[in-house]
């Protein structure tokens, strides 16, 4: 009821929404809600499919029992009502485990490919490379 008394949000507004989600659920190591942002048809360049992204994502939780990140949103292109494009790159510092003070830190650029599901953002195709 609230949002219907505000501006009404951009898609833009929306992708930078779900940015902020993928970000705010991975520090709290999340896995469900991070899994809610994958579309089922995902796919990218490495042959992972929704399934697989999902076990990954998990996978990288489980490795990292404290995670920190800096999330800077470079681009978004909208494209049509139901596609976007956004280049962000994330800085992550995660501890390792537990027992240890072992510190994982590095930076990464994000190539994520949108589609709106349902009235919702969800991430269809992702690609990432560390930065130097």
């Amino acid at each position: 009821m609230l949002a219907a008394c505000g501006p009404a949000s951009t898609p833009e507004d929306e992708v930078r929404a779900l940015i902020d989600q993928a970000e705010t659920a991975a520090e709290a190591r999340d896995a469900g809600a991070l899994r809610a942002l994958v579309a089922d048809d995902y796919r990218d360049g490495d042959g992972r499919g929704a399934d697989d992204i999902r076990r990954y994502v998990q996978g990288y939780l489980i490795a990292h029992q404290s995670i920190h990140l800096i999330t800077r949103v470079d681009s978004i292109e909208i494209e049509g009502a139901e596609a976007a494009h956004a280049l962000v790159t994330v800085g992550m510092l995660g501890r390792e485990s537990d027992t240890t003070w072992d510190l994982a830190g590095d930076v990464y650029r994000f190539d994520l490919r949108l589609a709106r599901e349902d009235g919702e953002w969800r991430v269809t195709r992702a690609g990432w490379q560390e930065e130097r």
